[in-house]
C-alpha cells in the first residue's frame, strides 16, 4: 500500500530532509512524496526535491500586476496541484491556510511548531520569535509539537510533543538548533503513527 505525502514548504525544508533520510533507510515503507509545493520561487526545498526526481513547483502568491492573490483562490490552485494525498505535511510553510483548504483535506494536514503548544502558539508566533520569548520568560523547558491543522492557528490536536531543557547559556540560536533536532527525529515518527492508525 502506498501512503502519499504532499509537502508545503517555504524555505530549506530541514524537516523534509529528515523524512528523506528515513525513506532512504527503509524506515518509512510505503511512503511516497507525490509533490512539493512552495510559495517562494527560489526556495531551496524545491531544488532538493527535483534532485530526487520529485515533482516540485512554485505557486506564485501574487497576481500578474504584483498584487497579492486572494487566499482562497491561491489555495484552490494548491488543491488542484495536490490532487489526492493521504497526508499534507507543512514543513516551515509560512502561509496560513484558508478554511477551504483545511475543509478539503480535513484531518489530513499536519504541522510542526517550535514550542510546547499551547504555549507560544497562534498568529504571529513562528521561528526565532518563539525561542526569543522562551528565553525572555525564563522557561525551564521548550520543545516542539506536531499537530493536526484545523481552522485556527496552532490549535489542532497534538500528535506528538517532545521537550528539551532550556540551558543557562542558551541563545535563541542554540535553543533553535536543539529544537530542530527534535523536529527532525519526530516528524517521520508522526507520519509512522498516522500511517499505523489508518492501515
Amino acid at each position: 500500500m502506498t501512503f502519499r505525502l504532499a509537502i508545503l514548504a517555504s524555505g530549506n525544508g530541514t524537516d523534509l530532509s529528515a523524512i528523506y533520510e528515513e525513506m532512504d533507510a527503509g524506515k518509512l515503507p510505503g511512503v511516497e512524496i507525490s509533490i512539493v509545493l512552495s510559495d517562494r520561487e527560489k526556495a531551496p526545498v524545491l531544488e532538493k526535491a527535483r534532485a530526487r526526481g520529485i515533482r516540485a513547483e512554485w505557486v506564485n502568491p501574487k497576481n500578474a500586476d504584483g498584487t497579492v492573490r486572494d487566499r482562497e483562490e491561491y489555495d484552490r490552485e494548491l488543491i488542484d496541484k495536490i490532487g489526492t494525498a493521504d497526508l499534507i505535511c507543512l514543513v516551515g510553510y509560512m502561509r496560513i491556510l484558508s478554511q477551504g483548504f483545511v475543509r478539503h483535506f480535513a484531518r489530513q494536514i499536519i504541522n510542526v511548531h517550535p514550542a510546547l503548544l499551547p504555549k507560544y502558539g497562534g498568529n504571529g508566533w513562528y521561528g526565532m520569535k518563539v525561542h526569543e520569548a522562551v528565553l525572555a520568560n525564563h522557561e525551564k523547558e521548550s520543545g516542539m509539537t506536531i499537530h493536526y491543522v484545523d481552522f485556527g492557528v496552532d490549535s489542532g490536536a497534538t500528535i506528538l510533543q517532545e521537550k528539551v531543557p532550556v540551558l543557562e547559556d542558551d541563545t535563541p540560536e542554540t535553543l533553535k538548533a536543539r529544537v530542530q533536532e527534535l523536529e527532525k527525529k519526530s516528524y517521520p515518527e508522526a507520519i509512522r503513527r498516522i500511517m499505523m492508525e489508518r492501515l
